[in-house]
């Protein structure tokens, strides 16, 4: 896989455009800061009005205005509002007023991988995936390095979409560290995946279990909330620094021979094939209509989730020891 890098791309690219960013969260602002510091000096941030993050934009420098005003305004429409409403928001406010030619960008395939948007023909599509959240994407850049980010050309009607996508990611700061090539279709199925059935999916849940179990054993909450949570960001670290073999030589022995011993009776047989449902659910475009079905609704399921995780003991805990750390 080539990875690009700095030297492989014209940053003059999207110097030259009209950038508009939909959506200023998470990955909204710091994509924006990360923009307009190397160089892209025709930025908007497309807000409804009365958006609370209008006073933040300001704030931050930048000029906020109308999605559609945006729109009509801009050469490339980048698409950082929730998946849930990008749809909505580009046959609304997007499709009907972005010039002939222009480019609409997406850090998430979801939107382009289920159909969800149909753009026009007329238009360059590209992905940018900077590969963690806003908030880091922004601290590694204003600290001279960067974050790894993935790229793709969907609909390519100019001749123009990978190089600007790439032009894109290298303003992120992305060119600092490197740029992997991916499709949407490859973005998009691996992170839905990822999300439930590694990250934020299965190691809450196995936290959560395991906290429970040292409890109902009698363990005191604070041992079992050590041990079954706050050791979590040691192994994680050491994997990043070294990888998982890495990780099992920097531990102890005994570390290293529990490891052994437990992981293969958690993750069983029936654990990898509950992966390939959800990995099939995934494709088949289940999990998105659930999404959608919900969004719909008012989020009553993940209005729920939220509540129920708010409602754990292990949440009690950790705010106590929290408290004692300052």
């Amino acid at each position: 896989m080539r990875v690009y890098r700095d030297d492989d791309i014209d940053l003059a690219l999207i110097r030259g455009r009209r950038v508009a960013i939909v959506g200023y969260g998470n990955q909204g602002r710091a994509q924006a800061l990360n923009l307009r510091d190397s160089g892209v000096s025709a930025l908007r941030i497309a807000l409804p009005e009365g958006s609370r993050s209008r006073e933040r934009v300001a704030a931050d420098g930048l000029e906020a205005s109308d999605v559609a005003e945006a729109a009509a305004w801009a050469d490339v429409v980048m698409m950082l509002a929730p998946d849930e409403r990008q749809a909505d928001i580009y046959r609304a406010a997007i499709a009907p007023h972005l010039r002939q030619g222009a480019a609409l960008g997406f850090s998430h395939g979801l939107a382009i991988r289920f159909g969800l948007i149909e753009p026009r023909t007329d238009l360059d599509i590209f992905l940018v995936a900077p590969k963690g959240p806003g908030a880091a994407l922004r601290q590694l850049y204003t600290e001279g390095r960067g974050m790894i980010a993935l790229f793709a050309a969907h609909q390519d009607s100019t001749g123009q979409a990978e190089p600007l996508a790439l032009s894109y990611a290298a303003a992120l700061g992305s060119g600092r560290a490197g740029i992997l090539p991916t499709t949407f279709a490859e973005e998009c199925e691996a992170d839905l995946f990822n999300e439930q059935a590694v990250l934020w999916g299965a190691i809450p849940e196995l936290i959560q279990a395991g906290f429970e179990t040292l409890v109902e054993a009698g363990f005191s909450p604070e041992i079992a909330y050590f041990e079954c949570l706050t050791e979590v960001k040691l192994i994680a670290d050491l994997i990043y620094e070294r990888g998982i073999a890495g990780m099992r030589e920097a531990i102890s022995n005994t570390a290293e021979f529990g490891a052994m011993e437990g992981g293969p009776r958690i993750v069983t047989d029936e654990t990898r094939a509950e992966m390939r449902r959800i990995l099939a659910d995934v494709r088949s475009g289940r999990f998105v209509r659930a999404l959608i079905e919900d969004s719909a609704a008012g989020y009553p399921k993940l209005t729920e989730s939220r509540a129920q995780a708010r409602s754990h003991p292990i949440e009690e805990v950790g705010r106590r020891l929290r408290e004692l750390k300052g």
